[in-house]
């Protein structure tokens, strides 16, 4: 095969309320976590629940906008793309850790479902119309990696 590919498709809940900052170059930023469940059923029969929590970041408008309608405990379906963060701690250990660039989202349940909040109505979807839940938002690429070509 050639070239790569890496997109990431997950539907889950939010763990924590959506963390908005912006860069020095007053670009937002989000930083998010998902958990996803998956229910399996062992050799034996028994039912068991395993959950993955997964770290996420979106940018510009997505980062705006998942700030402004999401929050803990939320269900919502991101795509996006995997990237590996390297440092080194303070002890001076090499660290990494993978995250998923959020490319785009929808939201999963609608507002009354969920209680609601005096946010207003979710963004409309693209083609018009008001979508208060079960819309999805896909903003044109942003993010400090959308200069590579694949």
């Amino acid at each position: 095969m050639a070239g790569n590919f890496n997109k990431v498709f997950l539907m889950g809940n939010l763990t924590r309320d959506v963390e908005l900052r912006h860069t020095s170059g007053n670009q937002p930023v989000a930083n998010l976590s998902i958990a996803v469940n998956r229910r399996f059923k062992t050799q034996s029969g028994e039912q068991r629940d395993e959950t993955t929590f997964v770290d996420c970041e979106a940018w510009g408008r997505t980062a705006e906008v998942m700030s402004q309608y999401l929050s803990k405990g939320r269900p919502v379906f991101v795509e996006g793309r995997l990237r590996l963060d390297q440092w080194q701690d303070q002890q001076g250990q090499n660290r990494s850790k993978l995250k998923v660039v959020i490319e785009s989202f929808q939201f999963v349940d609608s507002r009354a479902e969920a209680g609601g909040g005096s946010a207003g109505p979710a963004p409309t979807r693209q083609g018009g119309g008001q979508d208060y839940g079960g819309g999805s938002y896909e903003p044109a690429p942003q993010g400090p990696d959308d200069d590579i070509p694949f």
